[in-house]
């Protein structure tokens, strides 16, 4: 028999199991949903006394009694850790790593040795007042200075998407919400390695913006934190839904835990298989080998032309491991974009931005505005005739440019891009909402090309996007590619993306100079 331990996130209790715990009984598992400290029953002042230990101490406790009676010692024991839940289980597997068969990350992190919950906190603004509040021993909320309040009912969003909990389980869920004691998420987490060896399943809820074939990508691009994924050990399952599966698709997420205590699930291809990762493989038009001239992040390609001439500048996606190498400017497709233009006539521009994580989107963006600024004081390009053009997660620094165009940006365009933060990136406070900036796009010519095939968390934001452009009046051409994938010109070298392509760049030239490609 299998035995299943629950740990709940942020401001839950063993309650929030409730319904997926019942299903795994029926399927003939042990189940036990672990009471935290402060969070279930009765509670001290304003968390004084509970931490991060508390909570692992917790954990072992259920582990404990697990075996506790003659015979059990046997049962394989699968942990499974919700969002925070994930760092008690880390460490309370550390200490008793013989007796777990699996671990399960639900919609969680990677914690580190050393490295506090508040880490993980999504919201980035308010990870840093928590950080600040911490480091100056000030109140953090009404509940007092040792506790986070919970959520309001409409606040949940602020920690994961809601996306498919039905009405009357989040009323539930923010009726039965208790404070979370400060210091659980400000002590570090201490591993010895221990743990290394059991194996791991990853639930990942595409609705809060993760999915297998995200995490594969970022494989691909040389995330060295990523490596340990790729372990045969390893496996993932995805859930069509949001932060909280327990409440949204109990038993769904009963199946998929499972599937992954026999072992079952997806697993990643490592970064150095035979083949090269996507982002890697040729550029699937022939361009001309021109030269490019190299300055700072900045790379030019010139055209065999006379005189100051327009400027296309390509603006790579992310986040992309800062250790990647190659790096983005030198992308095949990146190159051959620039290549492409620059045989048209115009210059064509690559840089490297320091996206590296989803919190580096303001430098990224400031990286970007410096580059475009460089570019323009080039005595050899036109200051007054510039296009960008923006990739992938690139795509969100765009609200920049389109809530006030500049006269001298003729173009905006954008390929496969995303176009709203993933709900799991704590951005919902920032500046980066393409869909709320198109309001003040006013006419700038927008050029979309859009993966038929994308990733079902990325194309929703793509239709957000149309629709406030839409509601706007901006004035928007999507070229379609029904049959592409995000990265179509690495992967779906076929006429049809080619001609995707070639549709998309003559749109931008005709827009920045009235040539065509």
């Amino acid at each position: 028999m299998t035995v299943f331990i629950l740990v709940p996130g942020v401001f839950t209790g063993a309650h929030v199991w409730e319904d997926a715990a019942a299903r795994l009984a029926a399927a003939g598992a042990e189940v036990h949903a672990v009471a935290l400290g402060g969070l279930d029953g009765p509670r001290g002042a304003a968390g004084v006394g509970i931490d991060l230990e508390t909570h692992i101490a917790d954990v072992l406790a259920v582990i404990d009694s697990v075996g506790a009676a003659a015979g059990r010692e046997s049962r394989e024991i699968v942990l499974v850790g919700h969002d925070y839940g994930i760092h008690p289980v880390l460490g309370a597997a550390d200490r008793r790593a013989e007796r777990i068969a699996r671990i399960v990350y639900l919609d969680a992190g990677m914690p580190q040795d050393g490295v506090p919950a508040l880490a993980a906190v999504p919201d980035q603004s308010l990870r840093e007042q928590l950080a600040e509040c911490a480091g100056a021993g000030g109140p953090v909320g009404a509940e007092g200075a040792g506790e986070l309040p919970p959520p309001a009912r409409d606040e949940w969003p602020r920690w994961g998407s809601t996306a498919g909990i039905p009405d009357a389980a989040l009323d539930r869920l923010t009726a039965l919400a208790a404070p979370q004691p400060l210091d659980t998420l400000l002590q570090p987490l201490r591993l010895t390695g221990a743990a290394a060896a059991v194996p791991v399943t990853g639930v990942l809820c595409t609705g809060n913006g993760a999915s297998i074939d995200m995490v594969q990508m970022r494989v691909g691009f040389g995330d060295s934190a990523l490596q340990a994924l790729t372990d045969p050990r390893v496996t993932f399952f995805e859930l069509p839904t949001g932060h909280w599966p327990m409440l949204s698709c109990p038993a769904e997420l009963a199946e998929v835990l499972l599937r992954a205590a026999a072992g079952e699930g997806h697993r990643l291809e490592p970064a150095d298989a035979a083949e090269p990762p996507a982002h890697l493989r040729p550029f699937l038009l022939d361009v001309p080998e021109l030269p490019r001239e190299r300055t700072g992040n900045v790379d030019l390609y010139l055209p065999d032309a006379e005189g100051p001439r327009p400027a296309v500048v390509f603006v790579h996606g992310g986040p992309v491991p800062a250790e990647a190498r190659p790096t983005p400017r030198d992308w095949p497709t990146l190159r051959g974009y620039a290549r492409y233009a620059a045989g048209q006539g115009v210059v064509g521009v690559t840089l490297d931005h320091r996206l590296h994580d989803v919190a580096d989107y303001e430098r990224a963006a400031a990286d970007v505005a410096a580059a475009v600024e460089r570019v323009r004081a080039d005595p050899r390009v036109d200051a007054d005739r510039v296009a960008l053009w923006f990739f992938s997660g690139g795509g969100l620094i765009t609200a920049d440019w389109l809530g006030a165009p500049p006269a001298w940006l003729r173009c905006l365009a954008a390929t496969y891009p995303i176009l709203a933060p993933m709900p799991n990136w704590g951005l919902a406070g920032s500046r980066f909402h393409p869909a709320d900036a198109v309001a003040g796009a006013g006419a700038l010519p927008i050029v979309l090309t859009r993966a038929g095939l994308e990733l079902p968390e990325i194309a929703v934001t793509v239709e957000e996007f149309l629709a406030a452009a839409k509601n706007c009046g901006a004035d928007v051409e999507v070229v379609d590619v029904p049959n592409g994938h995000h990265g179509f010109e690495t992967l779906d070298p076929t006429d049809e993306s080619r001609e995707a392509v070639h549709r998309a760049m003559r749109s931008v030239l005709t827009h920045l100079t009235h040539l065509t490609a």
